[in-house]
């Protein structure tokens, strides 16, 4: 008997293996779709990240718009980049809330930014990075008068103030808190960019901007002028952001910028040392000096001052000295006044051949590197001009005299060149205070007193600088027979650039 065929039910085994095998292949169609358009989506990415991964986050922005569906119009595109423009906020160069205190921390200078460093390195801004999304540094800046009136800002390269005008290249961006004119403190603050150029294979500026108390300074002194010219190798352009006139307000923006406003600060001695190292050798290719007099054993200059801090007797200071360094075979002596003079100009001089006591010879046309060069041990009183230790070799000797009131009244200010002598790897021999002078009509803890002894006449003690003397050409002698001649000049080559 021929048994009924079986139906399959809503319930029965045959259906739901039918449903399942169904079910499978649909699920299995869409997973394979899905994992196409996230392949794809994984492509468009990291070619949009590759090849424009050091762009601006605007850039970064139209490029993903452009390459998708919903690219805004052009119109849309100006509308956000105007909306951009309108978000840059110029803040005051000088913050007057850190007036207590300056120097600290972030300083009156940009507060509202913070320095890179790395251990033992510069302090130092550099825009654009990462950091800040890769925004340019703006600035308003050519109030000379009042730091608080001049400003500066961030903004995008796509979206620049309305304006503003792009500067190419790098620009040093300066600040002083005492003076470019000074050879001292003009020296102190641009070192640091120097360092910042050995740390960066010895990029080199388009322009340099100077400030002092935020406000804008378009000269300095002639020697630290050329200091640079020699060290980067090119003219040093002083940015004035122009004579004025009726866009005299509009912002300048720069390709990149290095900001420095702490010197030296923060740096190590031993790559203070490096910098100094590469600036002279710079300075002696500059002005095309070389080796030094075979027949000098150990060279002594006395760099005089006319007016402050001047000798009371210059020949009776100089006849000291000139008889100790002719007790010494190969000693010579050089007595040079080094004011007023660019770097590698006429330097007046008064050469004293210490074995012909009776005979002085008249150089003109020396030249100021050249001195340095040939000097191991430099005599004079307290005074920017001091800052010429840095072109005398490794391990040469200062010697250093002071007026009277200064060691109870000058403050730190006073041993400014003890710590050049060591960055610069010098000896300082420490220094002669006299004790003879015109007293204080004032009370002595009055800054009055030390604005008479500032500029005070220096005196002398015959004995003690006899003994002093002596002494340190001694030194000197024992000094350079046991060094290495190659350990004088650290930088050699392309004066430390690879």
């Amino acid at each position: 008997m021929n048994m009924p065929e079986k139906k399959a039910t809503r319930g029965s085994p045959q259906k739901l293996n039918n449903q399942f095998v169904s079910s499978c292949s649909l699920s299995s169609s869409k997973l394979l779709i899905h994992a196409l358009a996230i392949f794809v989506l994984f492509l468009v990415v990291w070619q949009i990240q590759k090849t424009s991964s050091s762009a601006s986050p605007w850039a970064r922005w139209d490029k993903i718009l452009n390459n998708s569906c919903l690219s805004p119009s052009h119109d849309t595109q100006e509308a956000m980049a105007d909306r951009l423009r309108l978000a840059v906020t110029f803040l005051p160069l000088k913050d007057l809330r850190y007036a207590g205190e300056p120097m600290k921390g972030h300083t009156w200078f940009m507060s509202s930014l913070y320095d890179m460093q790395e251990q033992g390195e510069v302090q130092y801004q550099q825009h654009p990075v990462e950091a800040s999304g890769g925004r340019l540094l703006c600035l308003r800046g050519r109030d000379r008068h009042d730091g608080s009136w001049n400003s500066y800002a961030l903004a995008w390269p796509d979206a620049l103030p309305q304006n503003a005008t792009l500067k190419a290249g790098i620009t040093f961006v300066s600040y002083n808190h005492y003076d470019y004119h000074n050879i001292w403190h003009g020296l102190s603050a641009v070192m640091s960019f120097v360092a910042w150029h050995v740390k960066s294979q010895c990029a080199a500026p388009e322009r340099w901007i100077l400030f002092h108390w935020g406000e804008l300074r378009t000269t300095m002194a002639p020697w630290v002028s050329t200091l640079l010219e020699a060290t980067f190798g090119g003219a040093v352009k002083i940015e004035d952001f122009g004579s004025g006139g009726d866009d005299d307000d509009a912002p300048v923006c720069f390709e990149k910028a290095v900001v420095m406003r702490h010197n030296e600060g923060g740096m190590s001695t031993e790559k203070m040392m490096q910098v100094y190292d590469l600036m002279r050798c710079r300075a002696r290719m500059y002005c095309q000096v070389g080796g030094r007099d075979e027949g000098i054993k150990v060279g002594v200059t006395m760099l005089m001052r006319d007016g402050t801090r001047s000798f009371r007797n210059a020949s009776a200071v100089v006849g000291i000295f000139e008889e100790e360094c002719r007790r010494v075979p190969g000693c010579h002596l050089m007595v040079a006044y080094p004011h007023n003079l660019t770097f590698c100009e006429q330097v007046r001089t008064k050469r004293k051949a210490c074995d012909i006591l009776d005979q002085y010879i008249y150089l003109t046309c020396a030249l100021q590197v050249k001195l340095m060069r040939g000097t191991d041990v430099v005599i004079s009183a307290h005074g920017a001009q001091l800052s010429n230790m840095i072109l005398m070799d490794r391990n040469s000797s200062v010697m250093e005299l002071f007026p009277k009131g200064w060691k109870e009244m000058a403050g730190v200010g006073q041993y400014v060149h003890h710590w050049l002598a060591s960055w610069s790897g010098m000896k300082h021999e420490g220094a002669w205070r006299d004790p003879v002078g015109d007293p204080c009509p004032f009370p002595k803890d009055e800054a009055r007193c030390m604005s008479l002894f500032k500029d005070a006449k220096v005196g002398h003690n015959h004995t003690y600088f006899s003994q002093w003397g002596s002494n340190v050409i001694k030194d000197v002698i024992t000094r350079k027979a046991l060094q290495d001649p190659s350990s004088f000049n650290p930088a050699a080559g392309l004066c430390g650039c690879h």
